[in-house]
């Protein structure tokens, strides 16, 4: 068994819980998504249609509504309880006026309920590392995409909640975090599912904290909890708490308790298809026909068709088969 596979049930009733209180305590998630938006500066795109892969409950939404005014903005999230929280925050006239531009979708990002081509942009902001099948999951964002969509996402790296997991060490047998990709593996992934000119970059993000229930405390308030199959099933005894401070202290800083998250952001295009539906392959070229004459024959061709017609002799220059039965004269 793989003891780091997500329960996606479980996972769904911690965020379910956690919508009501969420937005207070999601102070990273927010700075995160700010620094994606600050990104959107530099691409030439105006979508008229926009997933927002994982929206929560909806400051992202908002953001990207305030960018794009025009945009039709689906909000897709696995947790019916985020987007009814997304939903109360929108005014009444919002919800009267601005309903046929934004629509919510309570599906899971590795199975999109979204037709083909059906956006210009897939935004998703820590939401990847829920996955249990990345790989899949882009092969669904590629999908819904239009031909030169842009996807722009940010997921957490290995080194995310490194002081964490280092005092879990050894104090009992269970996982008890998630499994981070590397930044290369994400841009090989990216590439293998049909997008081009992937952009990876990261960096650290550190929190601090007066003590270990203060980490722990916020990764609980945004629902953040242990949801892999190898967690334990009970309480954290006393002996494996006092272990567990005990090793946390080791990393104490300037007074404080660092909890640093490795942001990773990636950003990646649609391109045109190589190949038809039945499999053809699809050769470009920037050759255009003139509409009021037709084709005009190539020069070898031309010439040919001299030969054929008796005009002359086709090639100035001599050939190898030259006086050969068969050759060339």
């Amino acid at each position: 068994m793989n003891d780091f596979l997500i329960d996606k049930r479980r996972m769904r009733r911690a965020f379910n819980r956690a919508a009501a209180g969420y937005d207070a305590a999601a102070v990273l998630q927010r700075e995160v998504c700010a620094r994606m938006l600050e990104r959107l500066d530099y691409i030439k795109l105006q979508p008229a249609r926009i997933l927002d892969a994982g929206s929560g409950t909806g400051w992202g939404t908002r953001q990207l509504a305030e960018k794009y005014p025009a945009a039709q903005i689906a909000s897709l999230d696995i947790a019916i309880g985020m987007l009814q929280t997304a939903r109360s925050h929108s005014g009444w006239w919002q919800k009267l006026f601005g309903g046929a531009r934004q629509m919510q979708v309570c599906g899971d990002i590795e199975a999109l309920p979204l037709a083909a081509n059906s956006v210009e942009m897939a935004w998703s902001n820590l939401v990847m590392q829920w996955c249990n099948d990345l790989p899949k999951a882009f092969g669904e964002l590629h999908r819904a995409l239009k031909t030169d969509g842009l996807l722009m996402f940010s997921t957490f790296g290995p080194d995310t909640l490194k002081e964490l997991r280092r005092a879990f060490g050894g104090v009992d047998r269970h996982n008890h975090l998630n499994r981070f990709a590397d930044m290369h593996d994400i841009g090989d992934m990216l590439s293998h599912s049909g997008f081009a000119e992937p952009v990876m970059d990261m960096e650290c993000i550190t929190l601090t904290y007066e003590d270990v229930r203060g980490v722990l405390y916020d990764l609980k308030r945004i629902g953040a909890h242990n949801a892999t199959a190898g967690r334990g099933q009970g309480l954290m005894g006393k002996n494996a708490w006092s272990r567990l401070v005990g090793n946390y202290e080791q990393s104490r800083l300037n007074g404080k308790l660092p909890a640093t998250y490795e942001v990773i952001y990636g950003h990646a295009w649609k391109p045109q298809p190589r190949t038809a539906n039945d499999g053809a392959a699809i050769i470009r070229t920037t050759f255009k026909l003139n509409g009021t004459q037709p084709p005009r024959t190539p020069p070898l061709r031309q010439a040919q068709d001299r030969l054929v017609r008796g005009a002359g002799s086709l090639l100035p220059f001599s050939s190898p088969d030259k006086g050969r039965p068969g050759g060339v004269v």
